[in-house]
């Protein structure tokens, strides 16, 4: 069954909230190269990193779904979800 433009919505939100949590993880731990990180660290970093990922491509793959059943431009799908959830998380230039 596929989702409605709210449930892409709230995936979307799902997968920014998921992104956010890995640049404060980021900024909090520093970069690995400076200093290295403990075990517990990676293996928060990575789970949270993985967490975002995995609801990245649900976005995706539901959006490219909703897009084609609807007869419409993904891009566009794309698009409107985006915006409809709300601000993307941004992340520092070095």
């Amino acid at each position: 069954m596929a989702d409605t433009f709210e449930e892409l919505v709230e995936k979307q939100r799902a997968a920014n909230e998921a992104h956010v949590r890995v640049l404060q993880l980021r900024d909090t731990y520093g970069a690995p190269t400076a200093s290295p990180w403990t075990q517990k660290q990676t293996d928060t970093y990575e789970t949270a990193w993985r967490a975002w990922r995995d609801l990245a491509r649900d976005v995706q793959a539901s959006v490219t779904e909703y897009a084609k059943d609807e007869g419409r431009s993904r891009h566009d799908v794309e698009a409107e979800v985006k915006q409809a959830a709300g601000p993307e998380p941004e992340e520092e230039k070095e």
